[in-house]
């Protein structure tokens, strides 16, 4: 009786190998659909990324605004008879020790009376 209890045990774990460790096992599926949820939301952000560059594409073609936009930022054009002011904030002065300190080497001048 022990034999033939040995024997069908043995018999139920062959037949669930297949089930837990195959070709087409439940870890092996698991793992699977991780990877196609992942690629799911790559594919998302490709997605909305190449939205947004249509887009801008297609203000490229259709109008100078986009155009002139990014001469102005990328390659620091002006327009004809416009004042171009560059302000620097007290951050950026401050992340430049080399400045700061060349700055306080400068001689001082004095302003004539009137």
């Amino acid at each position: 009786m022990r034999w033939l209890s040995l024997i069908l045990v043995a018999i139920i774990l062959l037949l669930q190998y297949p089930l837990w460790l195959g070709k087409g096992s439940l870890l092996k599926i698991w793992d699977l659909d991780n990877q196609v949820e992942a690629q799911k939301e790559i594919n998302q952000q490709l997605q909305s990324r190449n939205a947004s560059l249509d887009a801008e594409v297609r203000d490229l073609k259709q109008g100078t605004a986009a155009i002139e936009e990014r001469a102005r930022s990328d390659l620091g054009m002006v327009k004809r008879d416009e004042i171009f002011f560059h302000v620097l904030s007290d951050f950026a002065a401050s992340s430049v020790p080399e400045k700061a300190s060349l700055a306080r080497q400068l001689p001082k001048r004095k302003l004539p009376e009137n």
